[in-house]
């Protein structure tokens, strides 16, 4: 490179995504000019010098690696993060439904076997226009998923509703966090506060699977027990929201009627 010309260097970087921040780094462009020196004996020792550095120069910035883009975070959760949430729901395998066991019900169902049983209600339910399915049946696995924290507390705890709401959703922002947040924990937490709100078609059919869940399951323990359990079934009598809860609850009653 002769004496007095320009080398032009630029060096660019990509945009950053990390934990909701970007920040973005603009193009930084600088000029070296090279001075031109007079004619004496050493000008073209100067002229090498002067043309031996501005080539080290540009093969370094050349060799540079540009640092690589960082991956937008994961929609889904690591597997430590995965695991973590998992072990933390085995509490609901283990934790015994309270009304059950308030009542000395030998061996009662856990507040997993009542989410599954409501599960197979959303799956085997028929089609009914407006009404999504496959968004009952995540509904029915999740709507008491805080219990895994909170435990089941019920109105004899002499918990106020409101506080118990409280309590369920601090729980359910702790387990959304063990997920880092992603597409998972957002819906686990969309469809927990659709259910608690009753706030769409697909909550007033699952909650009245929830409720057509807790009474076959006493008729099953009066047949197997001989345990009398009415209150249970007085205490859902006309608060079915839907023609299917209504139906399913009046083929239960029918049922214990026969017996």
């Amino acid at each position: 490179m002769g004496s007095g010309s320009r080398v032009l260097l630029c060096k660019s970087t990509s945009s950053l995504v990390f934990s909701g921040f970007a920040p973005a780094f603009a193009c930084s462009c600088f000029q070296l000019r090279f001075k031109s020196f007079p004619p004496s004996p050493n000008s073209s020792r100067a002229q090498q010098h002067h043309r031996m550095a501005a080539e080290a120069s540009s093969s370094a910035n050349d060799g540079a690696a540009s640092p690589s883009p960082s991956p937008s975070p994961s929609p889904y959760p690591s597997p430590a993060s995965a695991i973590d949430f998992l072990s933390l729901c085995h509490n609901l395998k283990k934790t015994k439904r309270a009304g059950w066991v308030k009542r000395d019900i030998i061996n009662p169902e856990s507040i997993s076997d009542h989410m599954y049983r409501m599960g197979l209600m959303a799956l085997i339910a028929p089609d009914i226009p407006g009404i999504d399915r496959a968004k009952c049946i995540k509904m029915a696995i999740v709507h008491d998923i805080a219990e895994a924290i909170v435990g089941d507390i019920t109105p004899s705890d002499g918990i106020s509703k409101a506080q118990k709401s409280r309590q369920e959703r601090e729980a359910l922002d702790h387990m959304c966090k063990l997920l880092r947040g992603g597409l998972g924990a957002n819906e686990i937490n969309q469809l927990w506060m659709e259910y608690e709100e009753n706030s769409s078609p697909e909550a007033k059919i699952v909650k009245d699977f929830d409720k057509v869940e807790m009474i076959l399951q006493a008729l099953e323990y009066e047949n197997e027990q001989e345990r009398d359990l009415d209150e249970f079934f007085q205490s859902t009598a006309g608060k079915f929201q839907t023609e299917l809860g209504k139906a399913w609850a009046l083929e239960i009653a029918s049922r214990r009627k026969g017996h």
